[in-house]
């Protein structure tokens, strides 16, 4: 595998892992992020030698904060892949499937990213938010199509509109992760299932995940993250879309006009 500045890759066997490499921003992801993360994908599909990837966040707080607000408040642009947030997000006719291991919290397109994933292990100490609605934003990264396709519709709803938090036992519960193990276990119980998941034949899994593929066309699911580009551009042009991220960066709470 290549050497990337924000992003740590590991080969095991027939696994990859890839660690999101910015603890000092808790995994924050900003668009020299977002296009390593899509090569790291990219040669991952392309290694007929790798057949399972887990991904995980540096440091013990964060999967990932998301998008790195500060950074877009800045102003550092760039051309997003057309894989989407993380290299992942809009990435639905992959044929390996991607282990998941939720180390801290996993906020706005930090959750997008873990639910992007086909399998999710998380430390009990990890959370799970969609917060984005608190700054301005919508969970246009893959929250809005994804969770309310994944889990109770009722519950996505209110998760997105809310924007409140979720800890690991209710995220088990609600049906976001598939299991909840101590943060010591964590990276050790990912690597397993990864591990468990090679065992088997890599062809019929390779056919397993071409089916689901095929069911995300049936439901139109990439045609439903492609919307969001549009609302969000419609978005930045409101006052409370600059509000949110200002307040952010000041650390206040924002002063919403609805224009």
């Amino acid at each position: 595998m290549a050497d990337y500045e924000f992003v740590e890759t590991e080969v095991e066997g027939n696994i990859l892992k890839v660690t999101m490499n910015r603890p000092e921003v808790y995994n924050a992801i900003h668009i020299h992020m977002h296009q390593e993360m899509d090569k790291v994908w990219n040669d991952f599909a392309a290694n007929p030698d790798l057949w399972v990837a887990v991904l995980t966040g540096a440091g013990e707080k964060a999967f990932s904060a998301g998008n790195d607000l500060k950074a877009t408040a800045q102003g550092i642009t760039g051309e997003m892949p057309a894989s989407g947030f993380a290299g992942l997000a809009n990435r639905l006719d992959r044929e390996k499937p991607i282990v998941g291991a939720v180390n801290g919290f996993a906020m706005g397109g930090g959750m997008e990213t873990a639910i992007s994933c086909d399998v999710l292990i998380a430390a009990d100490t990890a959370t799970f938010a969609l917060p984005e609605v608190k700054v301005g934003f919508f969970a246009g990264a893959g929250g809005v199509q994804k969770l309310s396709r994944q889990i109770g519709r009722k519950a996505a709803i209110e998760m997105m509109l809310s924007g409140r938090k979720v800890g690991a036992a209710e995220a088990k519960t609600l049906g976001i992760i598939n299991e909840v193990v101590p943060a010591a276990d964590l990276q050790e119980a990912a690597m397993n299932k990864a591990h468990e998941i090679a065992g088997n034949s890599p062809s019929s899994v390779k056919a397993t995940m071409h089916i689901l593929s095929q069911l995300d066309e049936l439901e139109r699911t990439l045609e439903g993250l492609h919307l969001s580009g549009p609302e969000m551009g419609e978005l930045r042009k409101t006052y409370d879309f600059s509000e949110g991220v200002s307040a952010f960066v000041e650390k206040r709470k924002p002063e919403w006009k609805n224009r």
